[in-house]
């Protein structure tokens, strides 16, 4: 195949009430900044950055979605499950992300098939984030 991708965002439907809490949240916890907010087709729209990652807000949903009560029953067949983050030091930014205050849902775990370590976290609505030290990924 010679389609050349590469990775340009993920995509979390809200609901426009729940839009400022959403951005606080992925800022004062993972250091996003807003890259650009606007309102089109009579929706709202958030794209937070940090580094190369982006997340696309969309405040468009009429009711929130339950959250996930722990990770390993999480598996939902009707919603996203997780998205990844990457990062350097797991055990750093979990002892960063308890000082403020987020919870842990699951980890850190060692997933030996892959050589990698993962926690999860799930954000203010319930949208759940799992945190990945590189691994050998043979």
């Amino acid at each position: 195949m010679s389609i050349s991708l590469s990775h340009d965002h993920v995509g979390i439907t809200l609901t426009p009430e729940d839009l400022d809490a959403t951005i606080a949240w992925y800022s004062r916890t993972l250091g996003f900044t807003v890259e650009r907010r606007f309102e089109t087709h009579g929706m709202t729209f958030a794209f937070l950055v940090h580094g190369d990652v982006r997340i696309e807000l969309m405040a468009v949903a009429s009711d929130r979605r339950a959250p996930a009560g722990d990770i390993l029953s999480s598996m939902n067949p009707a919603r996203l499950h997780h998205f990844c983050l990457a990062v350097a030091d797991l055990d750093a930014v979990v002892t960063e992300l308890r000082d403020l205050g987020v919870d842990l849902m699951g980890g850190p775990m060692t997933i030996e098939e892959i050589g990698q370590r993962v926690a999860f976290v799930s954000d203010n609505l319930g949208n759940i984030i799992e945190l990945a030290e590189p691994g050998t990924r043979a």
